[in-house]
């Protein structure tokens, strides 16, 4: 049975917030990159009659982990985190903008890939995907896949941010393409969820990934 997940689109970028369990009215979830207040998302998880059981963090970017540092405290949970991304969960103000204030927190676990969590009574996969920053993590949930500013509907992740890089971003998005079905479900930082093969069929910036696939078959 695939996962729940409910989006929450929070935060002065409009960045979506993932509420995952193993099922509907499953009575714990797990948050993906608590994007607003602590308050709100505690809010969401009320109205589905479910607990924080976990926060995952796909990286580093203010406006990922806006509510972490609350949220976490107030419910107790653990925070999983790239450790490639520490120093900005740490130390925040290092990549936020004037007026916005985040509070630094310290995950609990720092995962850089290839790990396997149990969370929830769900099984998440730990991917690295570098290139929009270099400790990107994605977190692949049964059909499910939590690609954060690595991979979005029509588009992909910034690379002119400090640690981002083109090539290596593009090869964060082979490695996906490569490793999950077609039909997987793409649940990104920002905006509506897609899948891979769509985005592999139509997506502009992934004329290079189309065109070896052609070069592949070709061959």
């Amino acid at each position: 049975m695939p996962a729940t997940v409910d989006q929450l689109t929070l935060g002065p970028l409009g960045t979506n917030c993932y509420l995952v369990r193993a099922e509907r009215g499953a009575v714990e979830a797990v948050v993906v990159d608590p994007s607003g207040t602590a308050a709100e998302i505690r809010l969401a998880l009320a109205s589905h009659g479910a607990r924080c059981a976990g926060i995952l963090v796909t990286h580093g970017h203010f406006d990922h982990i806006l509510g972490l540092a609350d949220l976490a405290e107030g419910t107790g949970a653990s925070v999983y985190a790239p450790a490639g991304e520490r120093a900005l969960l740490e130390q925040p103000s290092s990549f936020t903008p004037p007026g916005v204030a985040v509070r630094p927190w310290t995950a609990d676990t720092f995962l850089v890939g290839g790990e396997s969590l149990e969370l929830a009574g769900l099984r998440i996969q730990v991917r690295a995907v570098p290139g929009h920053s270099p400790g990107h993590l994605a977190y692949a949930v049964g059909e499910a896949l939590f690609s954060g500013d690595v991979l979005f509907a029509g588009s992909v992740g910034r690379t002119d941010f400090p640690g981002g890089d083109w090539q290596t971003l593009v090869g964060s998005i082979r490695m996906l393409v490569d490793s999950f079905p077609p039909d997987t479900v793409v649940y990104p930082g920002h905006g509506p969820a897609t899948t891979l093969g769509e985005e592999l069929a139509r997506n502009p910036f992934l004329a290079e990934l189309r065109d070896e696939r052609r070069g592949e078959a070709a061959g």
